[in-house]
């Protein structure tokens, strides 16, 4: 009788431990989102939290085009910023420079774009300016992404912690 007993609360057990893993699972934030235009895939469109008063933010994504012909990335707004440019990162002996990007930037046939932040070299990302509120981490930013071909498509940046890697952006003005 009582090892009847206890099979089922161990039966029991099992049961609260897979609903609560289950449970846990469901509440945890998901960090990858996507989107497309066309048939270009947009793949996790994201901006580091900012620090009080600043003015200037980033933002990062990666561009699939698995199509034979390329697009173009030639524009993009974010609900948070007066003013949207696609910016370039260069590193040289030490030295970081940044700079608007002319024209947009190509996604290449049966390839990709990715814009992030980097440390060394160069880079490419999207420069938030005239930022008219702070970016919380956990916040959604909606803006959009213009492309040449593929036409212009609604995403949502996810606002990631500050993070080590953060790329000051402190020398650029509204």
């Amino acid at each position: 009788m009582f090892a009847g007993f206890a099979g089922g609360l161990r039966q029991i057990s099992r049961h609260i431990l897979v609903a609560s893993v289950l449970a846990a699972c469901a509440a945890l934030p998901a960090t990858a989102h996507e989107f497309k235009a066309g048939d270009l895939e947009i793949k996790h469109p994201w901006s580091r939290a900012t620090v009080p008063a600043a003015k200037v933010g980033g933002g990062y994504f990666t561009v699939i085009n698995p199509t034979d012909a390329p697009d173009r990335l030639v524009g993009a707004t974010a609900a948070v910023a007066q003013k949207v440019e696609i910016h370039q990162m260069d590193m040289k002996d030490g030295v970081m420079t940044m700079r608007p990007v002319d024209g947009g930037l190509e996604v290449p046939a049966k390839g990709e774009l990715a814009l992030q932040p980097g440390k060394e070299g160069s880079g490419y990302h999207l420069m938030f300016m005239g930022l008219k509120k702070l970016l919380v981490e956990g916040e959604k930013i909606p803006g959009t992404l213009t492309f040449e071909k593929a036409g212009t498509v609604s995403v949502e940046f996810a606002v990631e912690g500050k993070g080590e890697a953060a790329m000051d952006h402190s020398q650029h003005s509204q």
